[in-house]
């Protein structure tokens, strides 16, 4: 089993969300997060004075999915979320030792 966290533009959740439904990841956890990457922040104006935004609005959608699934899933994320500008985002994988359903005791790809 694998662990893909994605970090992507708040606009692009939704077409994220329905793209990994239409590969069959059922389930996904997401967080609202700020950070910056190459995107750097940006000045803005708030009466009359200037500041600087240093971290950005994002959010991270986390699902594990088997092994045989990541490259779909990855796949559905990377179409959804590219806008072809910067701050697009970024997707990590690791691996998922044990995973075990709370409620039956099921573990591993059951357990999804």
């Amino acid at each position: 089993m694998k662990k893909v966290e994605a970090i992507v533009k708040p606009f692009k959740l939704d077409d994220v969300r329905e793209a990994l439904s239409q590969v069959g990841v059922s389930g996904l956890t997401v967080t609202e997060v700020k950070g910056f990457g190459r995107q750097k922040g940006h000045t803005e104006m708030y009466r009359g004075a200037e500041y600087m935004v240093d971290f950005l609005p994002k959010v991270k959608l986390e699902i594990v999915v088997p092994d045989a699934d990541v490259e779909r899933a990855v796949e559905a994320i990377t179409e959804a979320a590219h806008t072809g500008k910067i701050g697009d985002g970024k997707i990590f994988i690791q691996n998922v030792e044990r995973a075990i359903r709370i409620r039956t005791g099921e573990e591993d790809d059951e357990a999804l």
